[in-house]
């Protein structure tokens, strides 16, 4: 049986915890940055977990990261 590749976008943009959570960064921080408020840039450059619906869909696009 052939091996499974992996998703090349997604190995680039989410990441697992060591509990095996997937974590993603914030979008909306690169441009028209003058208009969002000095607090709202500072949320966006915080990760935050993706949710449960979209988890699995997530890890199934990276197979082999542990």
């Amino acid at each position: 049986m052939p091996k499974q590749k992996s998703h090349s976008g997604t190995k680039k943009r989410f990441w697992l915890t060591a509990t095996g959570k997937v974590k993603r960064p914030h979008g909306g921080k690169n441009h028209i940055a003058d208009t969002k408020n000095r607090k709202r840039m500072r949320r966006l450059h915080t990760n935050t977990l993706v949710s449960s619906a979209q988890e699995n869909n997530v890890k199934s696009m990276m197979p082999y990261k542990k």
